[in-house]
């Protein structure tokens, strides 16, 4: 019984923490505020229970699948993230720890596979059910009393945020989102972007589909790394597998710098720059420091990408990436790892396999979006 204590104090704790977050994310305000009731605290479960079903979908189908693989693992570990000094979603994920050593391609394929096709249709499902439930304008204007003196058209409003000295929040949209948005989503009742952050189900439906789309990444140990290294074999994925962690590592880095920057800066800005422009190098250097053996090609390799998106940035000026995802870029290549485990039993898949593991790709491809939140 006591091996079961750790995991359902966590789960409970993720459940409280998830819901906090969620109702600051329909409230727009922090719970430390003291701006928020038990009546608002109790609404944050509209967020907390959509989502933990996706991330507990999507950990016991990994579970579950080691089961029937005869591999042993532990129940999920949920990882409360609820900090209160800004927005955030209330949770760092969960994981669950393999406790053999995986010798199958199949067996890496089965369970990596199970978890991101499980998590996907919760994801899918909840995001259709908060198009077809939306409420009216009158959700916006309880939470934004203030909207009442534009005389309704808070629309209006919003279009040009910045001459009122109003904060946005906008979800970027995927293939798969404008998709469901357009099939289910009533265009009366469709919020502006900027208030969907507000409307817990189309929250959680919309972060499903990016944690299913960031796990089913071709990198590494990630769910997508499983998956296509059971498709393409060893000595191929150990090429793809490098070069989309570069990919990415220099998308999310496009345009935090810039060549006139360092010939902008003045007074005491004249020696923050440069300093934050090394850092960046060696942070890059350090999401690259295990693509190869030798620490020289990997310098080569952080400086090769960092001069090519200065030169992007000189030439197309308002090309820019996403920063966030640099986060994953150093978990990926500095801590988990950019190659895979070598498999002693590499039987092909079968048609079958290989029909769900491309779909997998395929659903990765439309669930990416190129700029989650901004």
């Amino acid at each position: 019984m006591k091996k079961y204590c750790l995991h359902l104090l966590l789960f409970l704790a993720t459940v409280i923490t998830t819901t906090l977050a969620g109702a600051e994310w329909i409230y727009g305000s922090s719970f430390l505020s003291g701006q928020m009731n038990f009546e608002q605290f109790k609404q944050g479960f509209w967020f907390s229970v959509p989502f933990l079903g996706f991330l507990t979908t999507h950990e016991f189908g990994h579970y579950f699948m080691a089961k029937i693989r005869k591999v042993r693992v532990t129940l999920p570990y949920y990882i409360p993230g609820w900090l209160g000094i800004f927005m955030s979603i209330g949770t760092f994920g969960a994981f669950i720890r393999i406790k053999d050593y995986v010798t199958s391609k199949k067996d890496y394929f089965d369970i990596g596979i199970a978890g991101p096709l499980a998590g996907f249709v919760v994801a899918v499902v909840t995001l259709i059910l908060g198009f077809i439930y939306m409420p009216g304008d009158e959700f916006v204007y309880r939470i934004h009393p203030e909207y009442h003196q534009y005389n309704g058209n808070y629309r209006e409003l919003l279009n040009s945020p910045g001459d009122i000295g109003l904060e946005t929040i906008t979800l970027g949209k995927s293939l798969l989102y404008r998709f469901l948005e357009s099939t289910f989503g009533d265009p009366a009742l469709l919020p502006h972007p900027y208030e969907l952050s507000h409307y817990p189900l189309i929250l959680a439906g919309f972060l499903g589909l990016l944690f299913t789309a960031i796990n089913l990444l071709p990198i590494g140990q990630l769910d997508g790394g499983h998956i296509l290294y059971a498709l393409i074999g060893r000595k191929a994925f150990h090429v793809v597998s490098p070069v989309a962690l570069v990919l990415l590592v220099a998308y999310s880095g496009l345009g935090i710098f810039s060549p006139y920057d360092f010939w902008l800066a003045r007074g005491s800005e004249q020696w923050i720059w440069p300093l934050q422009f090394l850092f960046y190098v060696y942070f890059v250097y350090l999401c690259f420091s295990k693509i190869f053996t030798h620490r020289t090609r990997n310098w080569v390799l952080a400086l090769s990408v960092v001069f090519g998106q200065l030169l992007l940035v000189k030439y197309f000026p308002g090309i820019s990436g996403y920063p966030g995802f640099l986060a994953f870029g150093f978990l990926l290549g500095r801590v988990l790892g950019v190659y895979h485990p070598p498999t002693i039993d590499n039987e092909p898949l079968g048609a079958g396999r290989i029909l769900l593991g491309w779909l997998a790709m395929l659903i990765f491809v439309v669930c990416f979006i190129p700029y989650p939140i901004a």
